[in-house]
């Protein structure tokens, strides 16, 4: 086993190998849907909410399911929760986000989108100091973001680099690179000998945007992934925290090329305007964005998005105006599944927890190969 996927093995002892992460969505990842990606051998996140301080409750909530589930008998041997949480930098507040991380003492804290890319270090030195078993992992969408993390933490004098590196491709829905990004299958590569060439090269990289099943799992540990992130998969999963007409478009869309696009649209007719101008995001388009790229004035477009926010889950679908951010992966995505379902569907626990799998044969000859084994010596 290479050392990056040992590091990930050793930190999280109830996972499998390769880790299968679901990615902290703003509100959607909530505590349920957390808990039970981890109990399946995965790593579950809990997202941003409306407010920073939701995490509280959220890690409230999820300190509980934890203890009626199987991950309670690790107890004595952990010293993190384990799940994860995530904070978006340029809009979460920093204090609120450092009390629910000493409070709760997540096992992996993940930080996106700053203003400042100086404003990492300080987030990542503070949380450390208060959790110090607890991982930084710093999601990023480019090659040169990714440089400047294998910097960070050079200096014998500091702690600032991440413990692991979330390279986004330009096929992950919600926000991403607004016009410098670059698909998973050229940039993640490039990121991992950038990685290799560095003082740090045990740094592992988790492979983000557009996996949504094992083909897609064992493709990005061939390109040099030690761990899989999905996200629209997982707003598939009944414990997703997420409105059914949202859920069920996931479902419906396909060929996410056509039927998927990076617009602020969706942001300003939600009143959100001030992201970083670094970022966008990909949603499924639907009738306000055909309507805008028509030319109707946003105005209107705005009052009959509002008019739709009355309707309940009529307000999404391809008539429908509401944002429904995800990913390119759409079109691969088919049904709902639990959470546990997904996971093992990538490589996971089986259901009684005691057999580790890694998904059909596929993620199998992946690691394989990436351990330069011959494929004919697979047991498979």
């Amino acid at each position: 086993m290479s050392t990056s996927l040992s590091k990930l093995a050793a930190q999280f002892p109830w996972a499998a190998v390769p880790l299968i992460v679901s990615a902290p969505m703003r509100v959607m990842a909530g505590p349920k849907l957390a808990v039970a990606a981890s109990t399946a051998g995965g790593l579950g996140f809990i997202g941003p909410g409306v407010k920073t301080a939701n995490m509280l409750s959220d890690l409230e909530e999820a300190s509980t399911l934890i203890k009626n589930s199987r991950l309670a008998s690790l107890g004595p041997t952990l010293k993190t929760l384990p799940v994860g949480v995530g904070f978006q930098v340029w809009s979460d507040d920093l204090d609120t986000a450092t009390h629910a991380v000493r409070e709760f003492k997540p096992c992996v804290v993940w930080l996106f989108a700053p203003k400042e890319f100086t404003d990492l270090t300080i987030w990542s030195n503070t949380l450390r100091d208060v959790s110090p078993n607890s991982q930084i992992w710093i999601q990023v969408g480019t090659l040169s973001e990714v440089k400047r993390l294998l910097t960070m933490g050079t200096s014998t004098s500091t702690r600032d680099g991440p413990d692991a590196i979330v390279v986004q491709g330009s096929e992950a829905g919600g926000h991403g690179r607004a016009s410098d990004g670059l698909g998973l299958v050229s940039l993640l590569p490039e990121a991992a000998d950038a990685v290799a060439a560095s003082q740090t090269p045990e740094i592992p990289l988790l492979a983000a945007g557009g996996i949504a099943d094992t083909r897609g799992a064992s493709a990005a540990l061939c390109l040099g992934a030690s761990g899989i992130v999905l996200g629209t998969r997982f707003l598939a999963a009944t414990e997703a925290r997420i409105s059914s007409g949202y859920q069920h478009e996931i479902l419906r869309a396909d060929d996410g090329a056509v039927s998927t696009t990076r617009t602020l649209l969706y942001n300003h007719l939600r009143g959100i305007t001030t992201w970083p101008e670094e970022y966008s995001p990909r949603t499924i388009i639907n009738q306000s964005f055909v309507e805008y790229r028509a030319g109707t004035a946003f105005e209107e477009l705005k009052k009959r998005h509002d008019e739709h926010l009355q309707l309940g889950d009529a307000g999404w679908g391809p008539n429908g105006r509401l944002a429904t951010y995800a990913g390119a992966s759409v079109g691969l995505i088919h049904e709902v599944k639990d959470a546990g379902d997904i996971v093992r569907d990538q490589g996971g626990r089986e259901e009684d927890g005691s057999v580790y799998r890694l998904g059909e044969t596929w993620c199998l000859r992946a690691l394989y190969w990436r351990n330069n084994l011959p494929a004919f010596c697979s047991p498979y």
